[in-house]
């Protein structure tokens, strides 16, 4: 049921959206020098890699790391804004029609985080597909603490239900969660 709703609001999501991801990534390249979509290698189902999608935050010189090592001066004007909507992560819409990817679940990890990837594996997380919001983005913990990243992504595990995946859908959408601090 879970990859079928994925296929389903995913297609309609990227119907509806693709204008607004189209001019978005316009912006994002007049903003600042570089392109509009960033792709970027991501682990995910069984530990295997992917090339992750979203709009460009960040100047284009900025060296790849995750969000939370990145210095705030990294991030663009409209960058900023983009992120405090979740905006930039639109184009993920394309990874879960793929089936690289959920709506719900962890948040894929950079190769180079390999005590978080170790963590996972260890309690089972990497047997899901990653998501574009989770558990520990509406709990409001990022990456910068992988142990209890991990141990909040193992409970989202081995608690998921459909419904309980449409209230973390609706808290991501509404920011009646805490959120991560990458928008910040």
């Amino acid at each position: 049921m879970k990859r079928l709703f994925d296929l389903f609001a995913s297609l309609v999501g990227l119907i509806l959206l693709g204008w607004l991801i189209g001019v978005l990534a316009i912006l994002v390249r007049r903003d600042s020098d570089g392109p509009g979509l960033f792709a970027q290698e991501r682990v995910g189902l069984r530990g295997r890699t992917f090339v992750c999608y979203k709009l460009r935050t960040m100047h284009r010189a900025t060296k790849s790391a995750a969000s939370h090592e990145t210095p705030a001066a990294a991030v663009t004007p409209l960058g900023r804004r983009l992120r405090a909507f979740k905006l930039d992560e639109l184009p993920q819409l394309w990874n879960v029609l793929k089936g690289e990817m959920s709506f719900v679940g962890p948040r894929p990890c950079l190769p180079s985080q390999t005590v978080l990837i170790a963590e996972r594996e260890r309690r089972g997380v990497l047997e899901v597909r990653p998501g574009i919001t989770g558990k520990a983005q509406v709990m409001g913990v990022d990456m910068s603490d992988p142990v209890r990243l991990a141990e909040i992504d193992a409970t989202y595990v081995a608690e998921r239900s459909f419904v309980g995946d449409l209230v973390l859908i609706l808290r991501t959408v509404t920011g009646s969660g805490r959120g991560d601090r990458v928008a910040q």
